[in-house]
């Protein structure tokens, strides 16, 4: 009996101890279960946490580009207008820097006419002060003042202005005429005597041989495009106008080879009628002189001649066309030996001073021979020259 109830002390005191050990298992279990759950838990609060921190950042980010495009776009244009700014002052300083190099200074100071000048032609007036720019806004009763006392002034330079070509009868004027494009009057000069001599009339070049002419031609340049025109023109008149030259402007023109500027050199010199003769040395000198700022013959031609009366067109012509050949040249005008120079609203653009200046004269006011063969008498009496000969050097 007594091993029985030690026995079961024994077995009581072993179930307490598994229950023991059980409970103690369950409270680790349970205890380990709950740090688990706690470390679950906070784990997912964590990772909510940074999921609601990242999807904050993302929000704000998403939300400030719709707020700032306007500032993004504003800051561009203000940098923009900076660098256009410093560019435009980059490029100002760089034309502030290049402009001396420009040939200004003669157009802007008031020039002197050397008294020089004066002594370089005749008829010249006593030096005066001017400015290179004519007044602004000049009215059109001074054009008109200035336009004609420039004239005057020529006319008292050239008295023997004559056209320069030779001719005896208006035959002769309107082939020489046709013939100087693109050459000079001396060389045309220089050509038709032999022309005339062997065609002396519009029948003997109408029935002339083209070869033959051309043979005679060929020292003016363009001489096959020149013998069509001048066999051309000699048929119009033979069976047009009966061997005749016309003095009518508008039948003229209609003949080969001839224009507006062939007719009135025709007009004014073999008709006695006025006109206006529009060459090269023409429409340059009346733009430099600010008459007219057309470039159009046929405008400058209309411009020109409301300045004037009618009747002094065909002198006018020739002041014009003679100063351009002696004096004011197209690339060096000779202005220290320019007589009109007080009344020149380019007066600078050429050579100044009155020594270089007088040996860039030409013809008669250099002293060299003009470009006729046999020029008027009053030429020869103001100290012109005759041309030579072809071939005479």
């Amino acid at each position: 009996m007594k091993k029985s109830a030690a026995s079961d002390q024994t077995d009581s005191v072993e179930k307490t101890a598994a229950g023991e050990k059980t409970a103690a298992g369950e409270k680790t279990a349970a205890g380990k279960k709950a740090a688990a759950s706690k470390k679950t838990t906070a784990s997912k609060k964590a990772a909510a946490s940074k999921k609601s921190t990242a999807g904050a950042k993302t929000a704000a980010k998403k939300t400030a580009p719709t707020q700032t495009p306007a500032k993004q776009t504003a800051a561009k244009k203000t940098v923009a207008t900076k660098t256009a700014a410093k560019k435009t002052a980059a490029k100002k300083a760089a034309a502030k820097k290049s402009a001396p190099l420009k040939r200004q200074a003669p157009a802007k100071k008031p020039a002197v006419v050397p008294k020089r000048a004066a002594a370089a032609v005749k008829g010249v007036a006593p030096a005066k002060t001017v400015a290179a720019e004519p007044p602004s806004g000049e009215s059109r009763t001074a054009l008109v003042r200035r336009a004609r006392r420039i004239d005057r002034e020529l006319a008292e330079v050239y008295p023997y202005a004559h056209p320069e070509l030779d001719f005896e009868n208006p035959f002769q004027l309107v082939v020489a005429t046709v013939l100087s494009a693109q050459t000079t009057d001396l060389r045309v000069n220089q050509t038709t005597p032999a022309l005339f001599a062997k065609y002396p009339t519009p029948e003997d070049l109408a029935a002339a041989v083209p070869e033959e002419v051309e043979e005679i031609l060929r020292p003016t340049g363009f001489f096959r495009a020149k013998t069509r025109s001048v066999i051309g023109l000699s048929k119009a008149l033979a069976e047009d106008f009966g061997g005749e030259v016309p003095g009518r402007l508008e039948d003229l023109v209609k003949l080969p080879g001839v224009g507006r500027k062939t007719a009135f050199v025709v007009l004014g010199n073999a008709f006695g009628r006025p006109g206006i003769t529009v060459d090269t040395h023409f429409q340059r000198l009346v733009r430099r002189w600010r008459w007219t700022a057309e470039t159009d013959p046929d405008k400058i031609e209309a411009a020109v001649g409301a300045l004037f009366p009618k009747s002094d067109w065909t002198d006018l012509s020739h002041h014009v066309i003679w100063h351009g050949r002696r004096i004011c040249h197209a690339r060096k005008p000779a202005c220290g030996a320019c007589p009109i120079a007080p009344l020149c609203p380019a007066y600078g653009e050429g050579e100044t001073d009155p020594e270089k200046a007088k040996k860039l004269l030409k013809y008669e006011k250099g002293g060299f021979p003009g470009q006729r063969l046999k020029p008027p008498q009053a030429y020869l009496d103001a100290g012109g020259k005759p041309a030579p000969p072809l071939g005479a050097g």
